[in-house]
């Protein structure tokens, strides 16, 4: 095989996978517009992890508001 061949084939595949990602790019892209993210979703798991956290570590303690600081 040429080293001149070796060239070609990994100019080809390096577009080939060049072509894939940009496929798979608009595909979640369109994906995402289609199923927005809902702002206001309740984690009722994630809820359940924080007060068992707080009552471990506080005995005694009721967990009233939960909110997320940025």
């Amino acid at each position: 095989m040429d080293s001149s061949n070796l060239l070609v084939i990994c100019a080809i595949a390096f577009v080939a996978v060049f072509v894939l990602l940009v496929i798979l790019a608009v595909i979640m892209r369109a994906i995402i517009a289609l199923f927005p993210q809902a702002d206001s979703v309740e984690d009722a798991a994630l809820y359940a992890a924080i007060t068992a956290v707080a009552q471990a570590n506080y005995p005694g303690t009721k967990i009233t508001k939960i909110e997320e600081i940025q």
